[in-house]
């Protein structure tokens, strides 16, 4: 029997480690980055590799919290839908409606780490689409330009 890791919860980085995680950041920024094996010889790093950490010491510098999930990992549906920060009954509903697939190992739904990232990716863009739209009515309307009223009593 295969035990599964748990997810586990993000760890808040002490001054201390934000400072050296952004000095990390800056030296990546500076230089074209080198693995070093145990045995000293270096190898190049490559680009999508650099890249790939210089994007992760920045988050971690500005204070974000960051996950490294497979692709294929299995996600139970309480993991799920705490990736999507949504119920467990949420993403039940969801997953009936065919909005995320899903398969059964037992009687157990499992999903995979990609189709429920895929799933936010999908949700987020139609967010930032209404958002932007109802932006763009707004402006329009001038009401970007109103002052609120004051309410304070001399």
């Amino acid at each position: 029997m295969a035990l599964q890791e748990q997810p586990q919860a993000p760890v808040a980085l002490s001054e201390s480690d934000q400072r050296q995680v952004l000095a990390l950041y800056q030296k990546i920024q500076r230089s074209r980055a080198k693995l070093v094996g145990p045995d000293g010889r270096t190898q190049s790093m490559p680009a999508s590799l650099c890249e790939f950490l210089t994007t992760l010491t920045a988050d971690l510098s500005e204070g974000q919290s960051v996950a490294i999930v497979q692709n294929d990992a299995q996600l139970t549906t309480v993991e799920a839908a705490r990736m999507l920060g949504v119920s467990r009954q949420f993403l039940i509903g969801q997953l009936e409606r065919n909005e995320i697939p899903f398969h059964l190992v037992g009687t157990h739904r499992r999903v995979y780490a990609r189709d429920v990232l895929a799933y936010k990716m999908q949700r987020d863009g139609k967010r930032r689409r209404i958002l932007d739209e109802l932006t763009r009515a707004e402006t329009a309307e001038g009401l970007y330009d109103r002052e609120p009223p004051d309410d304070r009593t001399d």
